[in-house]
């Protein structure tokens, strides 16, 4: 049992340190993000991170917001919502897409990614519909 155990939390320890690969529509990686909040591109180079609901490019320079379900720019203007339900919207409240269960979906379903489930929706929203 403590093997077991032992072995389960190596794994979730590699996995998190190395991040959730994100994945286009036909599997191939196009980036990652860290459980510390970084996002890499598909060759490890960092290329923003999100911490403490606050985005930032590679030079740790804030290009936006993540306060509750509203994503903001660097102006702190809306340009968008991430719903309980998966759905993404835009600042008119129009919606762009969905994140349900490991897919990422444009507004006519239409799959346009791949991600761990367990990553936050407003996080796989960042990367794939606003700020990168």
């Amino acid at each position: 049992m403590k093997t077991a155990l032992l072995t389960t939390a190596l794994v979730l320890a590699t996995v998190f340190s190395f991040g959730q690969r994100m994945q286009s529509s036909s599997y191939q990686t196009v980036g990652y993000i860290n459980s510390d909040g970084r996002i890499q591109d598909d060759s490890y180079r960092t290329v923003g991170y999100i911490k403490d609901g606050r985005v930032q490019d590679a030079s740790y320079r804030t290009i936006g917001y993540i306060k509750g379900d509203r994503i903001q720019d660097d102006s702190y203007r809306t340009v968008g919502y991430v719903k309980a339900d998966g759905r993404i919207q835009d600042s008119s409240y129009r919606t762009v897409g969905y994140i349900k269960d490991g897919k990422v979906q444009d507004d006519s379903y239409r799959t346009i990614g791949h991600v761990d489930s367990s990553l936050p929706k407003e996080w796989v929203a960042v990367y794939f519909f606003f700020l990168f």
